[in-house]
């Protein structure tokens, strides 16, 4: 195995009714869990998202709402997966910006905490897009010379991320071969909130949109604390609102 891992590393692929990461569910969620000695231990489960799952979601990974209406929800099957994915690293492909921040939604939802501090998270489509610029099929092609069967399977496209990364490793030695390594070379270790709402300036939050876009949070909170109620109130991602709560509550411990 060509990635050196200190802890077991989780590569997380969802399938969902769309793309809208506060309104949209899960479908389908398969994890890949990859141990430091190359053990890999395989979850995969069929969710039922209690809502009607559009026709061209379904069309892209065929699952219908009949294949999951016997399926549990996932706040049936959280704390499972939380306990599948405990202690590990978490990868994926497009999943800094969408897998990882919809199941964190999903774990809001369902009432169960789940914090990605000290967690690293290695998106392998950055390092791709850095290095090639191409789609997952197009990826997997490029890297290990087979064709991706089976597309849009949770399982499929989790397993072959890994294969991915194995070949990343091996192709770009600039990545290196630990977690750590990877993730410095994408610069995604230092995430605020997952829908990039807020961003880090020199360590400090700062507003990533609209009118105080560049302002610190800390400062906007102070000077138009109506601001937080106008947030909590939006269709802001739950995530988003946890962390905005999180700097506030900061900010009042320390007047």
């Amino acid at each position: 195995m060509n990635l050196q891992l200190e802890r077991p590393l989780a590569f997380i692929d969802l399938e969902t009714t769309g793309v809208n990461v506060s309104t949209d569910r899960i479908v389908e969620i398969a994890m890949v869990k990859i141990s430091p000695d190359g053990t890999k231990l395989v979850k995969r489960k069929l969710i039922n998202p209690l809502m009607p799952i559009p026709v061209g979601a379904s069309e892209i990974h065929g699952i219908t709402d009949e294949m999951v209406k016997n399926a549990p929800s996932f706040k049936m099957v959280a704390n499972e997966v939380k306990q599948f994915v405990e202690n590990c690293d978490l990868a994926g492909y497009n999943s800094n910006r969408f897998d990882i921040p919809m199941l964190i939604e999903e774990f809001l939802r369902a009432g169960i905490e789940f914090s990605t501090d000290g967690i690293k998270l290695v998106d392998v489509q950055k390092v791709f897009h850095m290095m090639e610029q191409r789609t997952l099929g197009a990826a997997y092609k490029f890297y290990c010379n087979k064709v991706l069967e089976g597309a849009h399977g949770a399982e499929v496209d989790a397993t072959a991320t890994w294969e991915i990364l194995e070949a990343q490793i091996e192709r770009y030695p600039q990545i290196g071969n630990t977690v750590e390594t990877v993730v410095k070379f994408t610069g995604e270790d230092d995430i605020v909130d997952f829908a990039r709402r807020f961003i880090k300036d020199k360590g400090i939050e700062i507003f990533n949109f609209g009118k105080h876009k560049g302002k610190p949070v800390v400062q906007v909170l102070k000077e138009e604390p109506q601001y937080y109620d106008w947030m909590m109130k939006g269709d802001f991602a739950m995530n988003t609102k946890q962390k905005l709560t999180e700097i506030l509550n900061r900010t009042l411990i320390k007047k």
